[in-house]
């Protein structure tokens, strides 16, 4: 994910729910993009949408790390995604 700006990220994993990964190749095949995984690649941590302006599944917790001074990189990403997109339709009914 774009949002954090680096390749390895540690995040506290979420243990009750789970990425069956008999649907893996599907969903990859249907487009969507495996964004990270456990350190020994057999469990999904994060998928994305590309195709949509900001669509990211995450299997741990972003609130535990965010602050109001200090927002967590996945939900400022979303408002920066939000921001942008605003700005689009506005220039949009300008035009």
């Amino acid at each position: 994910c774009k949002c954090y700006g680096a390749d390895l990220i540690h995040e506290r994993h979420r243990h009750r729910y789970g990425f069956c990964n008999d649907y893996r190749e599907l969903m990859i095949e249907k487009g969507m993009v495996i964004g990270g995984t456990s350190p020994d690649k057999r469990i999904v941590e994060t998928i994305e949408l590309p195709q949509d302006d900001f669509f990211v599944g995450c299997q741990y917790h972003p609130e535990f790390k965010s602050r109001p001074n200090r927002a967590h990189p996945l939900f400022l990403g979303l408002v920066k995604a939000s921001l942008s997109k605003a700005e689009k339709a506005s220039q949009k009914k300008e035009d």
